[in-house]
């Protein structure tokens, strides 16, 4: 719909159009209407409305000082756009329902969440098969924290020409039998491009992974011309700050749809609100095995009965993924314990 979407009342009031927020903070947001446009618009007063899931019902409570529920905006969310009454500028008069929300601890350890992007389709997670070399553990933190916002994850191992595509299936095979949709390229040889511009049109994907493993190149190479660069923001620059640069959504040339959103941070996000007791459930290998355990409430750790040690006993779990379970665990315990 590139039009308004509500007609001038008898009074003169200005036509709705919708959009979406592209970033911003504070009272400057960029918003992309649906014809393309690029507007700057602040938000107009304290915008309230009815959260539709669950987790918006908690944020919302938590966002409300003057007895109603605000939401608080965030990259990815849909919006209601109008021009204000004078100087030709524009203002965000109203948000949409969220269909997904990807949430992140609040930066420097600190208590409480922030959302890192709104009506997130998928977490692309690109890692490399060498320069840098691919640290587990790092990976598995970023798909727990996919699974626990209810995202669908994907993986896209780059440089395969470094050291070869049957090297990189190996190294990434625990990853292939848990499930997830792992994706092989190499900008220099263009293995797997294809694939990844399909699974990236006309979605809302997170694209996030450590620095130098060639996200930027990536993009680049499967949209040319398009100038999409991710990480532009030198880690330099933030180093030894607790404060974390904000996401930004990235428009795909128009024949392919769909947005990649730039999340600088991710790299530092914590499990915020994932009890520890429900983290086994993140591990989609581990859940076939779950209600086979003696006790309903085991941890996988030192109980008798646990068909989940027994699973990674047999090789039928890896157990590279089970020590980063029981790592992050561990993690999410102590967290618990110095919140109270």
């Amino acid at each position: 719909m590139n039009g308004p979407t509500a007609g001038s009342d008898e009074g003169g009031a200005a036509a709705s159009e919708r959009g979406v927020v592209l970033s911003g903070t504070g009272g400057a947001w960029r918003v992309r209407a649906q014809d393309g446009r690029v507007v700057e618009a602040a938000l107009r007063g304290r915008l309230k409305r009815e959260p539709g899931s669950r987790s918006e019902k908690a944020e919302a409570r938590r966002d409300a000082s003057d007895g109603g529920e605000r939401m608080m905006l965030a990259v990815g969310d849909e919006v209601l756009i109008e021009p204000r009454d004078r100087g030709g500028a524009w203002a965000i008069s109203g948000i949409l329902p969220r269909r997904s929300r990807l949430a992140r601890r609040v930066p420097g350890g600190g208590y409480g969440e922030r959302i890192v992007a709104a009506n997130v389709d998928q977490v692309v997670i690109v890692f490399a098969v060498a320069k840098p070399d691919p640290h587990p553990r790092m990976l598995d933190r970023f798909l727990v924290i996919a699974e626990a916002n209810e995202l669908a994850a994907r993986i896209v191992v780059n440089k395969v020409d470094l050291s070869g595509e049957a090297d990189a299936h190996v190294r990434f095979a625990d990853y292939e039998r848990a499930g997830y949709p792992v994706h092989y390229t190499s900008t220099k040889r263009g293995d797997g491009l294809e694939a990844v511009r399909a699974m990236l049109g006309g979605r809302i994907s997170v694209f996030t992974g450590p620095s130098g493993v060639g996200k930027s190149s990536l993009l680049n190479v499967l949209f040319p011309g398009s100038n999409l660069r991710v990480g532009e923001i030198s880690e330099s620059v933030n180093k030894g700050r607790h404060t974390t640069v904000g996401a930004t959504m990235l428009p795909l040339p128009d024949e392919e749809g769909g947005y990649v959103v730039d999340t600088p941070g991710l790299r530092e996000v914590g499990m915020w609100s994932l009890p520890a007791d429900r983290l086994d459930r993140c591990f989609p290998e581990l859940r076939p095995f779950l209600a086979n355990c003696r006790f309903a409430d085991c941890m996988h750790t030192v109980e008798p009965g646990c068909a989940v040690k027994d699973a990674v006993a047999r090789g039928d779990v890896s157990a590279l993924r089970f020590g980063s379970y029981l790592k992050l665990r561990d993690e999410l315990e102590e967290a618990d314990f110095t919140r109270w």
